[in-house]
């Protein structure tokens, strides 16, 4: 990663990059995206076109990376036909001009669908991402087996360092009998974490749910605007609908199974880990049964990453899953993230804020994305920008659509790291869209070279 990269990334081990104070770091981190500009501006042409543009050839200050960050929507920036006119060719140069490493050895030759093309650039070295595409266009994010190695690494530090559960802790796992979207850093770092705190001899929940591809969050987006636009055929929709429901029932039957594990493991010190609405579903089912925190073990644990992802869930969801499970807060474990960025950012227990580590740099920027906010004194709000001095597979730097309030200062838990409060939420749910003030020249860019 370079010498000062490799320096800030020394601090993971035991999370002792939390008790160094930013302006401790803050020259470090500068020289260190200097570093990286320097490294990669030659391998990624999205960056090499930016710092051109902006006559930047160094990076001496925080204000100097600020036109160097990409929206996050620039990993969306493909034009939709390649994807439905199954232009893999023009799929993987558009890849090309946002990933560090070269995609020109990737064999193309009959590649069946989108999902056979992820595959295609996994042997070739290039894991592939894909946002759940809720919203819109699913961005695609590449990712290097360093990248998944680290983020495997981190993972289970972060989790020690935010709460008290520990390797070696041999915890029976418990399923949320929910799926999400399948990603290879995921996968990853979800593998890791159970070799950390589960005992390989006890069984592991069932779920025989389909796994959410790539290609079937493209298909649903595909079928969805050609609804819109009325050039959806009958058999599509029939054909979407007959899928939706199988696996909805396949859900519902996942749920109802996980509900059974878990009353039938209540005595074993579990791992729980998922999404607010299916852990808030399946407490529900374990209470309509009628168990309840007196029935189940004092040191379960849990880890939660993500907010409600726009599930409507009651205003006391989280309590009525920590009561539920028995829940001390100890054994809680939350965690800010994206997939943008490699690196976690886990949840004090004092505080209850965010922590940024060394090697991701924040960049509080002002709501159109194009400035630094004046964060020299307490807390600010800002929408939240990073550099993940980690990545390898491409840019670290990027803009979020988070809406945050952070801190540079020392927080209450002790921790001398930069922190963020624990109320994210994203402008276009606040304001009903979200403009970032670069985006339309990076996505012009990256459509020229592409």
């Amino acid at each position: 990663m370079g010498e000062i990269a490799d320096r800030l990334l020394g601090y993971m081990p035991g999370g002792k990059g939390h008790d160094i104070a930013y302006s401790e770091v803050r020259d470090l981190q500068v020289a260190a995206m200097n570093e990286r500009l320097h490294e990669q501006v030659g391998k990624i042409k999205l960056v090499a076109m930016r710092a051109k543009d902006v006559d930047l050839n160094e990076i001496r200050s925080l204000e100097d990376v600020v036109p160097l960050l990409l929206p996050h929507t620039a990993y969306k920036s493909y034009p939709e036909s390649f994807l439905v006119d199954e232009r893999w060719d023009r799929m993987t140069k558009w890849l090309g001009t946002v990933t560090a490493h070269p995609t020109a050895g990737v064999d193309l030759d009959g590649v069946d669908g989108i999902d056979d093309w992820v595959a295609r650039l996994e042997r070739a070295g290039h894991f592939v991402s894909c946002s759940s595409g809720t919203t819109g266009k699913s961005a695609m994010l590449d990712a290097s087996q360093a990248d998944l190695d680290f983020a495997s690494q981190d993972g289970v530090s972060a989790v020690e360092w935010g709460s008290s559960i520990r390797r070696g802790d041999g915890r029976a796992m418990a399923g949320s009998g929910g799926v999400v979207a399948y990603t290879p850093r995921n996968a990853a770092m979800g593998q890791a974490l159970m070799g950390a705190f589960v005992d390989p001899n006890k069984p592991r929940p069932t779920n025989n749910v389909p796994p959410i591809t790539i290609g079937s969050i493209t298909r649903m987006i595909v079928l969805r605007k050609s609804i819109a636009d009325g050039t959806a055929k009958p058999e599509e929709i029939a054909e979407y609908e007959a899928e939706s429901a199988g696996r909805q029932q396949a859900l519902d039957r996942a749920r109802d199974a996980a509900v059974e594990e878990i009353i039938t493991l209540r005595g074993e010190r579990l791992y729980m880990t998922g999404m607010w609405a299916s852990l808030y579903t399946l407490a529900e089912g374990v209470r309509a049964r009628g168990y309840s925190g007196k029935d189940f073990h004092p040191e379960n644990a849990i880890y939660l990453g993500g907010g409600l992802k726009r599930a409507q869930l009651p205003d006391n969801y989280r309590e009525f899953v920590y009561d539920t499970f028995n829940l001390s807060p100890e054994f809680i474990y939350q965690m800010y993230g994206m997939q943008e960025i490699n690196s976690s950012m886990p949840r004090c227990q004092k505080g209850g804020r965010y922590h940024v580590p060394p090697w991701v740099v924040a960049v509080p920027l002002n709501k159109e994305g194009d400035a630094l906010v004046d964060f020299s004194e307490g807390e600010v709000e800002a929408r939240a920008a990073f550099f993940d001095l980690s990545l390898d597979g491409r840019w670290g730097g990027v803009i979020s659509g988070d809406r945050v309030h952070i801190d540079f200062s020392p927080c209450a838990c002790g921790a001398k790291s930069p922190s963020i409060r624990d109320d994210i939420a994203r402008y276009a749910d606040l304001e009903g869209d979200d403009k970032i003030g670069c985006a339309g020249t990076v996505d012009a860019y990256v459509r020229g070279l592409s």
